[in-house]
């Protein structure tokens, strides 16, 4: 739907276990960081104005183990933009390698803030969510 986006950083080493693998909940935040910069780098500003992106849904799985001290990416792309929802698709991966490490997606439902209803994604954040730059 539209391109994709990178985000990435190095390992630290309170991310993994006693065997220098990353722990899954890691893979999350990762995922929120990458989406978070995605939506900086589309120019759409989180928690400011009437509206809110609560997740409803999140889901990952694991292929390959990601180490400490790794440079890990995150490619991130809007998967499906529906009427009050987006999901984002991610796939994760090490150093310079197109190898996939992980996959997951997370859905955000836009909510107004003062009723927590779902609604209507204003069509000036739909654009840049689906890449129209105009």
């Amino acid at each position: 739907m539209s391109e994709s986006f990178e985000w990435s950083r190095a390992v630290e080493f309170y991310e993994t276990d006693l065997a220098g693998i990353v722990h899954f909940s890691n893979f999350y935040r990762w995922m929120e960081a990458a989406e978070h910069a995605f939506l900086r780098s589309r120019g759409i500003v989180l928690h400011q104005g009437p509206l809110g992106w609560p997740r409803v849904s999140a889901g990952a799985d694991f292929k390959k183990p990601v180490k400490f001290g790794e440079l890990v990416r995150v490619v991130v792309s809007v998967g499906e933009l529906r009427t009050r929802s987006v999901r984002y698709d991610f796939e994760i991966r090490v150093g310079g390698s197109d190898e996939v490490h992980a996959t997951g997606s997370l859905t955000a439902v836009c909510v107004d803030l003062k009723t927590m209803k779902a609604v209507e994604i204003p069509g000036e954040i739909r654009a840049k969510l689906s890449g129209d730059h105009g």
